[in-house]
């Protein structure tokens, strides 16, 4: 199973979300300002994961949402 298609599943997403929720808790714990970096950071999986989409697929050669780009004719 690639990377994309397990982001593009629905463990994938609640991964995401799971993820982005931790990186906040745990950065708004820390407090100091490395904290606040990784809480704001933490937002970007959080969201998403919460949209659906999956920032390293257009790098992979696939869609946003996880599907893969039809050939151009």
């Amino acid at each position: 199973m690639s990377v994309v298609s397990f982001m593009g599943s629905s463990v994938g997403r609640g991964a995401r979300i799971v993820v982005g929720a931790a990186m906040i808790v745990a950065g708004l714990a820390i407090g100091s300002t490395g904290g606040i970096i990784l809480a704001i950071v933490g937002l970007v999986p959080l969201g998403a994961g919460a949209l659906n989409v999956c920032l390293l697929a257009p790098a992979l050669g696939c869609d946003l949402r996880g599907k893969p780009r039809r050939a151009r004719s």
